[in-house]
């Protein structure tokens, strides 16, 4: 079922690109991409099930002559999910497909802002011939719907990726339901991109760095946010950024030649506002944006919730440009020494999902990734995802795993059968040198 709803999801590809950009207001161009290796989680995590996802195992026992150990793999039953509308299919079919795979049953929440998207999957994994209510998609406001999900008595797990408050929030719906049930949540981030003087290319360095910070404007839990540069590579650096920022084209979405989309909501636009006015308040410079945009930079400027990309500089690990989320177009600039010091400031922060590293030099690259507390690292790239890696953070970027084998494991769990096979007589109460355990 999965690889044949995996094979009509392909076909629908164009159709769903085109819905996700209306509903979230992100480029055309990003979702086309994007979308076409959704299909393979479908595909990644039906293959690891029927190979080797749920086999037992036989433990080698101290006293295997005597006794044997039986271990297998079980689901756990009906499993809930609440997903983001920054990533809408994406993340719901990441979820949905290690879900059943495993065995369970599913019940989405998707996005109040963008739930088209994942009622159409629903739709399609029907189609592909999976029994009806294996998996259900109820759309509707988080408290509500997301609310009801997490505290009903039948559901053991629930799967979350959004905000870290909400997922706070969720928690304590769990607990205030006195229900001990497994948790998955991938929440926010405040990713850091640590680029050093050793380089190939500056240029390419500024080129990494823009994708990394301002695809999706900037709203994905892993963007690069804390841009760190080496001191000897600054000035160049910061000049050829402030310059390919400035180049961005904002306007229509649907557009081959836009660069950047506006953000979801106004709630959310006024949201990154507020954060970057308090950080300029706290010392913060602006290199360049900082505002929303006039007609002349983007001709939907006033029928939008468009905001410049921004560069901050001058922060101190206090500002809220260095220490808070900014789920937009912004980014802070910081200049380091050492290598020791760019790993303090990359580590200083309550999140760890995602990081950046940008080097020639592979060795650094390795031992400073084993440093770095983030869940999620590349180097020399970003925002790179496969269905075979885990994805998941550190502090308050969340819990569990998404991804890989490492998420099969989560949506199943164990049972033990110890069988004794000898055939001596046991009496603990009548024989004073009775075994126990």
């Amino acid at each position: 079922v999965l690889f044949r709803a995996a094979q009509m999801l392909r076909g629908a590809l164009p159709e769903l690109a085109q819905i996700e950009s209306r509903q979230t207001g992100r480029c055309l161009r990003e979702y086309k991409a994007q979308l076409g290796r959704v299909p393979e989680w479908l595909e990644y995590q039906a293959s690891l099930a029927a190979s080797a996802g749920l086999e037992g195992r036989l433990p080698s026992l101290s006293d295997a002559a005597e006794h044997v150990n039986l271990v297998w793999r079980v689901p756990l039953g009906v499993c809930g999910a609440i997903t983001p509308w920054n990533h809408p299919l994406l993340i719901s079919t990441k979820k949905i497909a290690v879900a059943l795979a495993a065995g369970n049953t599913m019940v989405v929440k998707p996005p109040l802002e963008a739930p088209l998207t994942v009622l159409r999957l629903g739709e399609i994994m029907e189609a592909a011939g999976l029994p009806p209510g294996t998996l259900q998609v109820v759309p509707g406001p988080g408290p509500t719907a997301g609310g009801a999900l997490a505290r009903h008595p039948l559901v053991e797990r629930i799967d979350f990726t959004g905000g870290t408050a909400t997922g706070l929030n969720i928690s304590r719906s769990m607990a205030d339901a006195g229900r001990v049930r497994a948790y998955c949540a991938e929440l926010g981030g405040n990713a850091p991109v640590v680029v050093f003087s050793d380089v190939r290319s500056i240029q390419e360095a500024v080129d990494g760095v823009a994708f990394a910070a301002f695809v999706a404007s900037g709203q994905t839990c892993v963007s690069g946010k804390r841009i760190l540069v080496q001191r000897e590579v600054f000035p160049e650096f910061k000049d050829r950024l402030i310059a390919k920022v400035e180049a961005l084209r904002l306007g229509d979405p649907l557009t081959t030649d836009t660069d950047l989309g506006p953000l979801i909501s106004k709630t959310q636009l006024e949201r990154v506002e507020d954060q970057v006015r308090r950080a300029l308040e706290n010392g913060a410079q602006a290199l360049c944006g900082a505002r929303r945009p006039s007609t002349n930079r983007c001709a939907l400027a006033e029928k939008g919730h468009f905001y410049e990309p921004t560069i901050l500089a001058g922060v101190t690990r206090t500002n809220p440009a260095f220490a808070e989320e900014i789920f937009g177009p912004v980014v802070s600039l910081t200049e380091f020494g050492t290598a020791d010091e760019a790993v303090e400031l990359a580590n200083c922060s309550q999140y760890g999902l995602g990081a950046g590293l940008w080097t020639e030099d592979v060795r650094k690259a390795h031992r400073l990734a084993r440093k770095l507390r983030s869940g999620v690292m590349w180097v020399n790239c970003h925002h790179r995802n496969d269905p075979s890696s885990p994805w998941g953070g550190f502090g308050q970027s969340g819990i569990g795993r998404e991804n890989g084998p490492e998420a099969l494991e989560e949506y199943t769990t164990t049972k033990s059968l110890t069988i004794r096979m000898g055939e001596g007589y046991e009496n603990w109460f009548g024989d004073a040198s009775a075994r126990y355990s």
